[in-house]
């Protein structure tokens, strides 16, 4: 595979005009006294009332499309918790999260290939290239990497065609704590629960303080292999 230099202006460009609309347009229903907490629960109404079939089904399939993960694990909870428990909610999403792996390899590695690889490239992303023996150091190392989307870390990892049983045993047992972290405090901050939230807050500080040490651990070892 041809290393195609990375363009990370362009990425970073387009990160910064959606966080800048998306501000705006925050602002702006503020600005109109458009009642967001109203709003809010308006949405949890129309996914309860879709129901928790379809909700899952969609958490399986749509961050494939680019649908952000974050959107199902910080709703799940709030919504299906009062009607199938909170373990029922856990089970289905981390479920549902790693079946949206699974399918994500498939259309990295065989049905979508052509078309990732050139998106990406244009994007700004480099194709990662990796020996054998690097395989769970490069899995880890995007999975950790902040500013990485779900779903581009799937289809970085198909496209470099990591062994799919590594590839979904470690992303699980990194993306799994994360997830459930996020459900529980979605669940409590939509809820009210400020206890419950202060302590899923704090779950969530202390992976991300864990996902900088394990940054930290493979940079030094990368500038000690001389890579």
């Amino acid at each position: 595979m041809v290393e195609t230099r990375p363009k990370p202006n362009r990425a970073l460009l387009l990160k910064l005009a959606v966080v800048a609309v998306v501000g705006g347009a925050g602002l702006l229903l503020l600005a109109r006294g458009y009642d967001i907490k109203g709003g809010i629960q308006e949405v949890l109404a129309l996914i309860r009332g879709a129901g928790a079939v379809p909700f899952f089904l969609a958490m399986a399939f749509l961050p494939a499309a680019g649908m952000p993960m974050s959107f199902f694990s910080l709703t799940a909870g709030s919504v299906f918790a009062p009607q199938i428990g909170m373990p029922a909610v856990i089970a289905l999403s981390l479920a549902a999260i790693t079946f949206s792996m699974a399918f994500s390899y498939f259309l990295a590695t065989r049905l979508l290939r052509p078309v990732l690889e050139a998106l990406l490239v244009r994007l700004g992303y480099k194709l990662p290239q990796v020996d054998s023996g690097d395989v769970t150091d490069l899995i880890i190392l995007l999975r950790v990497t902040p500013g990485v989307p779900f779903p581009v870390q799937n289809y970085l990892l198909g496209l470099a065609r990591v062994p799919f049983g590594k590839y979904l045993l470690v992303s699980s047992l990194i993306q799994w704590p994360a997830n459930t972290a996020f459900i529980l405090f979605g669940d409590a901050l939509l809820s009210g629960k400020g206890k419950v939230a202060l302590i899923s807050l704090s779950l969530i500080l202390a992976l991300m303080a864990a996902t900088q040490l394990v940054r930290k651990h493979y940079g030094a070892k990368k500038k000690a292999g001389g890579a």
